[in-house]
C-alpha cells in the first residue's frame, strides 16, 4: 500500500536539497526562483534524482526546464505523484 505524498514532505525536500546545493536558506521561498536562489541546470539535475529516489516520481530534463520557481517544482511533483 503507497503513502499520499503530501505537498508538505515535497517542499521540505526540495528546501532541503536546495540548501544542501548552496541555496541561502532564508531566501529559499516557494516564490524564489531557481536564477536568484543560484541553482543551475546541474543542481536540477541533481534535484531530480533527489525527487526520484524520495518519492519515484521521474523529471525528465524538459521538465525541468520549465521550473522556475520553488512553487513549479512543488506543483509539477505533485502532479506526477498522482
Amino acid at each position: 500500500m503507497s503513502t499520499a505524498i503530501t505537498e508538505e514532505q515535497v517542499e521540505q525536500v526540495v528546501t532541503d536539497a536546495l540548501a544542501s546545493f548552496g541555496a541561502d536558506a532564508e531566501a529559499i521561498t516557494r516564490e524564489a526562483t531557481f536564477e536568484s536562489l543560484e541553482i543551475d541546470s546541474l543542481d536540477l539535475a541533481e534535484l531530480s534524482q533527489i525527487v526520484e529516489e524520495s518519492f519515484g516520481v521521474e523529471l525528465k530534463g524538459s521538465d525541468v526546464a520549465t521550473v522556475k520557481t520553488v512553487e513549479d517544482a512543488i506543483e509539477l511533483i505533485m502532479q506526477r505523484a498522482d
